[in-house]
């Protein structure tokens, strides 16, 4: 028989797989005599039951009536007993931190009865005793009977109207009595049935509610955002109350082990005074700085840090604390490796390091490229903030750092709209909440003004790299209008461009000019990290960086098609060129000469536009072998879509036709005309293209291989070390191959012949076609090398084409989930992964030598980089920009043990 509830006392934290992240760490707290009130967690396998049938497993509600009992004798009361009331919260926890999952609900237990019980407890305190019960009826009524939150607000906010008050601290016990009574007929009006009166019924429809939120739709989107598989389900913790409204020695907080925006050591984290948990998460009152519990309960402020010190080194990593104080004494409530930005990361990771818990190894693990992509992002010009360029227009607190600017919008629909037509826009709201997210993944950065580092807008806004600005008191709010105010009588109104800097805490009024990172300056050569003026950051990625290259198998390449890029990729890192797109040459002034190759009806007319064209190819390689000496460049050989090298046939029938009616006759345009209707394709990406078009066209590919041939023998002249691999694009059959290869050799001695250099060049093939990886065994018998291009193999592998799907149904697959992400952005191992394996068992077993690479732009994917070490390639080759990322997750490969060299 399962086991689908477990006390506090069984579990701990390796077992989040069944307890969920929350219950698992609740247990290992309880494990390390740590203050944690007692409870238990249902298992995330209780859920998945009821996910799959509809209904709960039918020994469950026995296990937790025994587990219920176990809690209620600990406590010395009843759940709901009138005169004595024991009460209970009921939490979501997932494996993984996942908001949209079902908010708590404190005090479940209260009713009409023992809410004078309670009152009785906390020794005649009614207004804490009617402010609980209010606060059940508000949170139950919202996450658990659906109920909409504002209904439950507005009665609240016109509560404090009639009494005069803007905090809920300025309400008494009878202002709260009437808003129990608002709130039930809320719940009535809306539910058509009573608020439950029933203890157990209201912990069962609140465990019950949980499951159900698994499935939310807020809760799938952050699923699929994330790439968390769908099938975990959550598990459901049920805690005795403890209370931090009990009065002002009491109270409710978050606290850090770090700065989890800079990952400086200190003491980091929001508290507020008679409240609980939801309302510092939710930014109802602006907190107080966690520093200031010292002057205000000290002995508890000394616990909570020495507490602090326990888990950091326990966990051998940040930790994200939630607590409450109850007349004085400290509760810890949940603990966490705490969501960081990425500089955090970088940082937090050394500093570990150095302090003796974890070695470079762990460190290597603990930040992904994903991060170091975010690190790369520019940062706002400070020479035009202090030269007055940008107009301050308030201040709050620097959540998540980052520099965004937008147009200012103030509800998730419209953030999401705006974005989808192409605007760049900033989230901009009191607080935020889970109902937000799909704003917040839309917007380039999110404002409010309320909330601090641990309210949601933060916390959400880390996790996801976003920059975000909280708590800006300053600013003046307003949703249904759509604007806010600025002090100065300043209205920002929807549509108007602000930029907010998550490093720093401004708001700037108007675009601010950006730079570049310090990260992408240290990369590019211009910052040396052993300087005294090398921030922290940037000696972080430092050392983590090398020990990436240190550890890693795989190379990492560039997909570079300029001497100015290859320079730049090198800066970065690449170890060669993977991909040079040689139809990118072709274009501007020279497309003309194409373009007459192509028309050629002579042998004479052709070899004169490949006279033409061969200078231009050999200076182009010229260029690249020299940013890259030393280093092995593959030249891709010309692999456009024919229409790319021809005029437009509409326009030139339009133009042919007006001429006729006019009487004139213009016969190149004629001419023309005849042969781009020969040549039309209806499908040009799946026709006269790659290795078809150079079989095709005579004398295309010779004269490039000569020019790829004559530009490395100029270059090892000049003393230079050229590496030219020569790939041959969209083979499909090896036949193909075999001709090129053929061609390309007596090119290649010919040239040997005139310039008296030998030459030693590769010549490979590009996997992009299904039945070139599933031949991979005969062409590889002729191919020195194989570059899979994902990009083209994904597309001919799923048919369809990455140009057309994206506005088509490529975000009703997503919204489906028949996609957790897009393919062309992740590699889809399953299928495309699958003929990649295969191609690269079978040619290596034909040839053992043979070399192995990705051109495309899957090479800078972090996840699909750890798929091609496990299979075994030998490089990976992406956009300039990427290559430091691809190097970290080569690196992240290695120590994971993901696969090894299958050589």
């Amino acid at each position: 028989m399962p086991k689908y509830v477990y006390d506090f006392t069984e579990g701990n934290k390796d077992m989040k797989d069944l307890l969920g992240g929350k219950g698992a760490n609740l247990a290992e707290m309880t494990n390390l005599g740590l203050p944690v009130p007692p409870g238990f967690t249902i298992t995330t396998e209780a859920c998945r039951v009821y996910l799959a049938s509809g209904a709960e497993p039918p020994e469950l509600r026995d296990e937790v009536t025994e587990h219920l009992e176990t809690l209620e004798k600990k406590m010395g009361k009843r759940l709901g007993q009138p005169d004595n009331p024991l009460l209970v919260s009921v939490r979501s926890g997932a494996k993984f931190s996942m908001p949209g999952m079902m908010d708590t609900v404190l005090n479940i237990g209260l009713n009409d009865q023992s809410v004078h019980g309670l009152a009785a407890q906390s020794g005649g305190d009614e207004r804490f005793a009617w402010d609980s019960y209010r606060r059940l009826i508000q949170m139950f009524g919202k996450t658990v009977l659906g109920v909409p939150g504002e209904r439950f607000e507005e009665a609240l906010e016109e509560a404090k109207r009639v009494k005069g008050t803007e905090s809920d601290l300025g309400l008494d016990a009878q202002d709260f009595r009437k808003l129990v009574d608002t709130y039930k007929h809320i719940v009535r009006e809306h539910t058509g049935r009573e608020f439950p009166q029933d203890p157990r019924e209201q912990m069962d429809l609140a465990i019950r509610a949980v499951f159900d939120s698994w499935n939310g739709e807020r809760a799938r989107l952050y699923r699929r955002q994330e790439r968390i598989p769908h099938d975990l389900g959550t598990a459901v913790n049920v805690v005795a109350m403890v209370f931090g409204n009990m009065g002002m020695d009491s109270g409710t907080g978050v606290a850090f082990t770090r700065d989890p925006s800079s990952g400086r050591q200190g003491v980091y984290g929001d508290y507020l005074q008679n409240a609980q948990g939801e309302d510092v998460v939710a930014g109802i009152r602006n907190t107080v700085p966690l520093q200031e519990l010292e002057k205000i309960d000290k002995k508890s402020y000394d616990e909570l840090l020495r507490i602090m010190e326990v888990l950091e080194n326990h966990y051998r990593d940040l930790c994200d604390i939630e607590f409450t104080i109850e007349r004085g004494k400290l509760w810890m409530l949940q603990t966490r490796v705490g969501k960081r930005t990425a500089a955090a990361a970088f940082c937090i990771a050394t500093q570990l390091v150095d302090q003796g818990l974890i070695d470079m190894d762990e460190a290597l693990k603990r930040v992904n490229g994903v991060q170091l992509a975010q690190l790369m992002f520019p940062r706002f010009d400070e020479n035009a903030v202090a030269a007055g360029k940008a107009k301050r227009i308030a201040r709050g607190i620097a959540a998540s750092p980052g520099a965004a600017v937008g147009k200012a919008v103030f509800d998730q629909d419209t953030a999401v709209k705006w974005s989808q037509s192409g605007e760049k826009v900033i989230l901009i709201r009191r607080e935020t909440n889970p109902d937000d997210l799909n704003g917040m993944i839309a917007a380039e950065g999110i404002l409010t003004s309320r909330g601090g580092k641990t309210s949601h807008a933060a916390v959400v806004a880390r996790g996801m790299g976003k920059t975000c600005v909280c708590g800006a008191e300053e600013l003046d709010v307003d949703v249904k209008l759509r604007r806010m105010t600025a002090p100065g009588g300043i209205v920002v109104e929807e549509g108007d461009v602000i930029s907010i800097d998550g490093t720093t805490g401004q708001v700037y009024l108007g675009e601010v000019p950006v730079v570049p990172s310090p990260v992408v300056e240290y990369f590019e050569g211009r910052l040396d990290p052993q300087d005294a003026g090398a921030d922290e950051l940037v000696r972080a990625v430092d050392r983590i960086m090398k020990h990436a290259d240190a550890k890693r198998r795989l190379r990492v390449r560039a997909n570079a098609d300029t001497p100015e890029d290859s320079a730049r990729a090198r800066r970065f890192g690449a170890e060669g060129i993977g991909l040079c797109r040689t139809e990118h040459m072709f274009l501007g002034e020279r497309r003309k000469h194409v373009e007459r190759l192509i028309l050629a009806d002579t042998e004479a007319e052709r070899e004169e536009a490949l006279a033409a064209l061969l200078p231009l190819q050999r200076q182009d390689f010229i260029g690249i072998f020299e940013a890259m000496d030393g280093l092995p460049v593959t030249i891709r050989l010309l692999d456009p879509p024919l229409h790319e090298f021809l005029p437009d046939l509409t326009e030139l029938s339009v133009r042919v036709a007006v001429a006729e009616a006019r009487g004139e006759k213009n016969e190149d345009d004629l001419r023309l005309l005849q042969a781009v209707r020969r040549l039309h394709e209806q499908n040009p990406m799946l026709g006269l293209r790659g290795v078809r078009l150079g079989l095709v066209v005579p004398g295309l590919f010779i004269m490039q291989v000569r020019a790829i041939a004559e530009a490395a023998a100029e270059r090892r002249k000049a003393g230079g070390d050229p590496r030219a691999e020569i790939m041959i694009p969209l083979v499909g059959a090896v036949q193909e191959l075999e001709i090129i290869r053929e061609e390309s050799e007596r090119v290649l001695a010919e040239v040997a012949r005139e310039t008296g250099i030998e030459l030693d060049a590769l010549i490979g093939t590009m996997i992009e076609l299904p039945r070139a990886a599933l031949t991979a065994g005969q062409i590889a018998e002729c191919a020195q090398f194989f570059s899979f291009g994902t990009n083209d193999l994904t597309q001919t592998t799923w048919g369809f084409s990455r140009d057309d799907v994206e506005a088509a149904f490529f975000s009703t697959y997503l919204e489906k989930g028949i996609f957790g992400v897009s393919p062309f952005e992740a590699l889809d191992r399953d299928g495309v992964g699958r003929l990649i394996r295969i191609a690269a068992e079978e040619g290596r077993a034909a040839r053992p030598d043979l070399k192995l690479g990705v051109c495309g732009e899957h090479g800078g994917d972090p996840e699909s980089v750890h798929f091609f070490h496990e299979v075994g390639l030998d490089y990976v080759s992406c956009s300039p920009f990427r290559v430091p990322v691809a190097r970290l997750e080569a690196g992240r490969a290695a120590v994971a043990g993901e696969g090894s060299d299958s050589r």
